[in-house]
């Protein structure tokens, strides 16, 4: 990938300016969607299955943003099972109660087949969950955690890891490299469902895991060449033209999501409003609980009622309408994905829905 020779250390600079094409006369200013199973011998790549152009770009300023290796993947849930798939047979990992619930449906799976042992904690405890590092191969954790968007002590764990000699892997998605950098704070790994806030426009299903290891990181696209888990040429794309407005997206989204925080905090109708201090996301928790909760999701008129989050819309849902979800959640606890919208029409939507 040939970029400018100016160099930046701005995120936002950064963001907008690398995975481009050389500057050639008449030469696309952005990495077309390379649509090839199959490419002439001799080369890095020759099968599509081990390269593209298209998601290399990506790859270039994913890596650069955290300050690593990218690989990239099919989804979010691609990236985070190759990265287990580093634990060895019969190994341990420490994982957050509060988690994805894809992150913990894949660990259940490895460990019913015998494959590792998962040990769940509480990630505000750090010092329960420094000592339970001990002879443990992988630490996984979120922060903020989801849905619960509780905070870890991540220099404290990432050093408790590196004492036992256990690998750290960060899921990023939430704050993205711009407002978190794990491997800066010493972890191993920082994951991503870059269909999230990276790709940003509710269009694209992809992952990517960044590795502080150049050499972990070929083990990661080794996994993915294995197992097949390859982004696709046109979601790459989308993702990258999405990663471009991140700094700006994610600027209006994070300013909506404080002033809502602070305008819902008292609110009668809510036990509780939880927001971390930054990003976009929000949980309510509904006075009344499950019921309470779906009512107010059934009234609101702008929100949308969506699994998902890191879109351009604002979304919401009650996450323990999963069975899968963590029963240590409130019934009534409703995730919000804080959008573009005007912050008023987003605060009138809600103040009327919950009454």
């Amino acid at each position: 990938m040939s970029d400018s020779s100016f160099h930046s250390s701005h995120a936002e600079t950064l963001a907008v300016s690398l995975g481009r094409p050389a500057r050639d006369p008449d030469a696309p200013l952005n990495e077309p969607v390379h649509l090839a199973s199959t490419f002439v011998a001799g080369g890095e790549r020759e099968y599509g299955r081990y390269g593209n152009p298209s998601w290399a770009a990506f790859e270039t300023v994913l890596g650069a943003l955290e300050g690593g290796t990218c690989v990239s993947f099919a989804s979010g849930i691609a990236a985070i099972s190759a990265v287990l798939d580093l634990v060895p047979h019969g190994g341990t990992v420490v994982v957050p109660r509060h988690s994805y619930t894809g992150t913990i449906a894949q660990l259940r799976d490895r460990e019913a087949a015998g494959r590792l042992r998962c040990v769940l904690v509480d990630i505000t405890d750090t010092a329960a969950v420094a000592s339970a590092c001990a002879g443990v191969d992988l630490l996984w954790f979120e922060s903020p955690t989801n849905p619960a968007l509780e905070l870890a002590d991540i220099p404290a764990l990432v050093a408790a890891a590196r004492a036992h000699g256990a690998l750290v892997a960060i899921d990023n998605t939430f704050a993205t490299p711009l407002l978190q950098q794990p491997l800066a704070l010493g972890a191993d790994l920082a994951v991503h469902s870059a269909t999230k806030y990276l790709a940003g426009h509710s269009d694209v299903l992809m992952g990517a895991v960044v590795a502080s290891d150049a050499s972990v990181a070929e083990q990661l696209a080794a996994r993915r060449a294995l197992g097949g888990a390859i982004p696709a040429p046109l979601e790459s794309y989308l993702a990258l033209r999405g990663l471009r407005t991140l700094p700006v997206r994610l600027e209006r989204a994070q300013q909506n999501a404080r002033e809502l925080a602070r305008r819902l905090d008292g609110h009668p109708a809510l036990e509780e409003v939880r927001y971390p201090g930054f990003g976009a996301i929000v949980s309510l928790v509904v006075r009344g609980g499950a019921a309470d909760a779906d009512a107010f999701i059934d009234r609101v008129r702008l929100w949308i009622h969506a699994t998902s989050l890191g879109g351009v819309e604002s979304t919401l849902e009650r996450r323990r309408r999963w069975p899968s979800e963590a029963p240590t959640i409130p019934d009534g606890l409703v995730r919000l994905s804080v959008g573009l919208e005007h912050v008023d029409d987003l605060h009138d939507d809600l103040v009327a829905a919950l009454g």
